[in-house]
């Protein structure tokens, strides 16, 4: 199905981009700490909302 030149890039662009990810990440971390201070607020309201919206159509079937 898939070459193996194209499956030694897939791997290589994973590893690459997993690595770039990390690196990216911990050099914005004071960042998120200071502008995403309440995050798991808005993450519960998030999951609040979606589970009203499952029990409403529950109710309401």
């Amino acid at each position: 199905m898939f070459t193996e030149g194209q499956i030694k890039f897939a791997i290589f662009f994973v590893i690459s981009f997993a690595i770039v990810l990390i690196v990216m990440y911990r050099k914005d971390l004071k960042l998120h700490k200071v502008y995403y201070k309440n995050r798991l607020w808005v993450l519960l309201a998030f999951f609040a909302f979606i589970g009203s919206l499952f029990v409403l159509k529950n109710i309401l079937k």
